[in-house]
């Protein structure tokens, strides 16, 4: 059995990276709270601002193929949703499943965010 080698992410990806792990919006930096326990009360990892091919996903399960996107009030224009539905099926081509939460429903039913994801991840 061979060793995985690391993936190949350009410099200038992971400093971008890194600079959005930085400026969470308030509802992101809630729900990053929430999924970070996940590892300990799961065993699963989530990682936030991670780039995928040409694209950065808010939240990955990378091991579930799962990508959580919360989504503001830009997400509703037709060019942005287009874009967003591009988006989607590149990555489920990859085998993503892609959940899509919007900011009004973080901050009206965080709980509920939070069981839909469980249970896009079997976990309810």
């Amino acid at each position: 059995m061979g060793v995985a080698m690391p993936t190949r992410v350009p410099p200038s990806t992971i400093r971008r990276s890194r600079a959005m792990r930085k400026n969470l919006t308030d509802g992101e930096a809630r729900l990053w709270s929430e999924l970070k326990q996940f590892r300990r009360l799961y065993g699963l990892h989530v990682r936030r601002q991670v780039p995928i091919g040409p694209y950065f996903a808010d939240f990955a399960v990378q091991s579930r193929k799962l990508v959580i996107e919360v989504d503001g009030e830009h997400h509703f224009e037709p060019e942005r949703q287009e874009k967003d539905a591009k988006r989607d099926a590149w990555l489920a081509d990859l085998g993503y499943r892609v959940l899509r939460i919007n900011t009004g429903e973080l901050d009206e039913n965080f709980d509920g965010c939070i069981e839909a994801i469980l249970k896009e991840l079997g976990l309810s």
